[in-house]
């Protein structure tokens, strides 16, 4: 007698405010199955406190201590999360061949939004882009000098129904509710996915934002958005376990900390048999993870291991990257997250962007999100160009400080 649909993620609500939710994960395993649930709690804006992971490789056990907010979701959490989990049948190989097929990608939608401008709008519009589910994946945000402003937004939608009237109807209701009499006019229509295409090479990105991405020798400590090297310890074991070798990482917590390190082990192919994570007065993180190869050997090769490790200190290091860089007269600021090799790109980073600038009372005249191959990885991409109005009124290091800590969860 299989597993109930239901039971495969149960969720413990907390009955008191502030106290940890309980998410239980028991379900088929496969390789990477950590880095797409932490990515929906990224998504969903929850804290994670504690983690317990064990697997025997076919079937897995995750147990996660969340601490969420009045406004969680948490019946669409559950439902994302059991989305996320392998069919039981795939743990006895009945559809194994259907669970290798890749999945088929998700239609592209152009979301066009002319509005009259105002302090905070693009943030506002983003908000219900993302309470509605629908995913950026790029977007031109431009004002013109009559004070219009002409928001092309490129999204999927994670439920799959935006090509439906109903759904974009409900989209459009949500936006005409944020925006009020400031809309002026909102379509959407499906596009090809070439629109959302990876440019190829940094040649116009400046070297704020493209010096340490290959290299974590270069990174300047007077920089904003990073942590300093010695902030962060990993230590690998070969000794402790026959089977199995051991992560043990020390560092400061950060919004997304468990996504940036689940997702750097899927994109080296390795497994999770057993980890344990946890944090202390919610600023210093420990982890202990015992990994194998999907050959089910240990890493013992010594160059494997370093840039294993090399890779993880830079994710834990410096998960994005931010920078302020003057354009002739203007100001831009910058921002780049890595992508994952499935092509995710992280979640809420646009979100945060425009929520950091909106609390500053910073206008924002134009936007772009793009993606670029710079060395073997592909980043995502955005730059703003601030509203400087009669001058930047906020100082650039504040802006910067403030975008800084907003993506890093410490506001």
């Amino acid at each position: 007698m299989g597993i109930l649909y239901d039971d495969l993620v149960i969720v413990r609500q907390s009955e008191k405010e502030g106290e940890p939710s309980v998410i239980t994960v028991n379900c088929p395993d496969k390789t990477g199955l950590g880095c797409d649930l932490c990515r929906i709690i990224l998504f969903f804006g929850l804290f994670i406190d504690r983690v317990d992971v064990s697997t025997d490789g076919k079937w897995c056990y995750l147990l996660f201590w969340v601490v969420g907010k009045p406004t969680t979701r948490w019946g669409l959490l559950k439902k994302r999360l059991v989305e996320a989990c392998p069919s039981c049948s795939s743990a006895s190989g009945i559809s194994f061949y259907t669970e290798l097929q890749p999945p088929k990608p998700p239609d592209v939608f152009l979301l066009k939004l002319c509005c009259y401008d105002r302090r905070g709008l693009l943030h506002d519009v983003t908000e219900v882009l993302c309470e509605l589910e629908l995913v950026i994946k790029k977007v031109k945000v431009s004002t013109t000098p009559e004070g219009k402003v002409m928001d092309l937004f490129f999204i999927t939608d994670t439920r799959e129904l935006l090509h439906t009237k109903k759904r974009q109807q409900d989209t459009y209701d949500r936006l005409k509710e944020v925006t009020g009499n400031a809309l002026i006019n909102c379509d959407i229509e499906m596009i090809g996915p070439e629109a959302t295409a990876c440019s190829q090479g940094p040649s116009y990105l400046p070297h704020e934002i493209t010096d340490g991405m290959l290299n974590l020798e270069m990174l300047d400590e007077q920089q904003s958005g990073y942590l300093p090297p010695d902030s962060v310890s990993i230590t690998m074991d070969n000794l402790l376990s026959p089977g199995h070798t051991l992560v043990q990482i020390v560092c400061q917590d950060h919004k997304g900390l468990l996504y940036d390190i689940m997702r750097t082990l899927k994109d080296y192919n390795i497994q999770i048999s057993y980890g344990r994570f946890s944090t202390k007065r919610k600023t210093e993180c420990e982890l202990d993870l015992f990994i194998m190869q999907t050959d089910g050997k240990k890493i013992v090769d010594p160059s494997k291991q370093s840039a294993l490790r090399s890779r993880l200190w830079m994710e834990l290091c410096r998960p994005l990257r931010v920078a302020l860089v003057s354009r002739g007269p203007d100001t831009e600021l910058l921002v780049a997250n890595p992508v994952e090799l499935s092509g995710k790109g992280r979640p809420l980073v646009f979100h945060d962007i425009t929520l950091a600038l909106k609390m500053l009372k910073t206008g924002i005249f134009s936007a772009e999100i793009g993606r670029h191959m710079i060395g073997d990885r592909e980043w995502e991409v955005y730059r703003v160009l601030l509203d400087e109005g009669d001058g930047l009124s906020v100082p650039r290091e504040k802006i910067e400080q403030a975008v800084w800590k907003m993506l890093m969860g410490w506001e």
